[in-house]
């Protein structure tokens, strides 16, 4: 036995030293750190699910690229700035973003362009006020649609895909503001993804007495939401760690499983069965995006259908 071993081909003796000094390296390496957005209030709970996801991602790739540190920036900052601070470089005080992509943000920051919620923030559903929903029940086309107004944010990439779309829009930055500008009657429709408006609604009823949940129009255009990551060298490492480990955990099926659930959670109350689906191309969809991978995209085809 002791013999075979020290006759080793010197290739598996390679393989081996590599090994070990690549485990080396990490054990002694700093701890890859990475620093999010806290939630810009404190009933926002938009973006829960993707930094359990995060942290699923990084755990899977422990092994290859050693530990790592997490958590939220200690001061509340709105997505314009947690995107500055990302574009900055390594010194930003927030180093990864959660967000729908655009063109103008990849070119600014580094996508990890893996769809983290396999494309459900993309379909759209509305808050409104209760006595509107009479008029949206005449709607049949999408000309009847553009009708309304819509309240967004001004940096959410809807922004963009709705006014290239045609539709008349209100802006405001404040994302609690919208919903007292919904109950103000200041726009018509507040353009919520499926994923959202159900915790938001629960959540802040009582504050606008009226609002509800529009019951029979479903918008939907392709949007993604990816991480961002800054364009510099550990940048780029960051992106090639967390697309191993989302691409480990579809593998394992634990990317589907968790989406899965959580697709039960958000949806739960939310009937979409029989709406009236009305499609929109996105022109910030780039190359990047994973269009011809079904896996990564849900065409919510169950939840669609008319009741039988």
């Amino acid at each position: 036995m002791h013999e075979r071993t020290l006759l080793r081909p010197a290739w598996l003796r390679w393989l081996v030293l590599t090994a070990m000094m690549g485990w080396l390296a990490a054990a002694g390496a700093q701890p890859m750190r990475f620093v999010h957005p806290p939630a810009e209030s404190a009933n926002d709970t938009r973006h829960t699910y993707y930094w359990q996801l995060l942290q699923a991602a990084l755990e899977a790739t422990r092994a290859q690229y050693g530990d790592y540190e997490l958590k939220p920036y200690a001061e509340s900052m709105n997505f314009t700035r947690a995107a500055a601070e990302v574009a900055s470089g390594d010194g930003g005080r927030v180093n990864i973003v959660s967000r729908a992509t655009n063109l103008e943000l990849e070119t600014r920051l580094r996508p990890v362009p893996i769809p983290l919620d396999r494309g459900l923030l993309g379909y759209r559903v509305f808050l409104i006020m209760a006595d509107l929903q009479p008029r949206l029940d005449t709607v049949r086309t999408l000309a009847d649609l553009k009708r309304f107004s819509i309240g967004q944010s001004t940096p959410w990439t809807d922004v963009k895909i709705l006014e290239a779309n045609g539709f008349k829009l209100a802006l405001a930055n404040d994302y609690e503001g919208l919903f007292k500008m919904l109950g103000a009657r200041r726009f018509d429709l507040f353009s919520r993804g499926v994923n959202e408006v159900r915790d938001e609604w629960l959540s802040r009823r009582d504050d606008i007495p009226g609002m509800v949940i529009e019951r029979g129009i479903v918008l939907h255009y392709p949007m993604p939401r990816y991480f961002f990551v800054p364009r510099t060298a550990l940048g780029e490492r960051m992106a090639q760690r967390l697309q191993d480990g989302l691409q480990r955990m579809a593998r394992s099926g634990e990317f589907e499983h968790r989406y899965q659930a959580y697709k039960r959670l958000v949806l739960d109350g939310v009937d979409l069965s029989g709406r009236r689906v009305f499609r929109l191309p996105n022109p910030q969809l780039s190359s990047l995006a994973p269009v011809d991978d079904r896996f990564w995209w849900d065409d919510l085809a169950a939840e669609l259908a008319p009741r039988k």
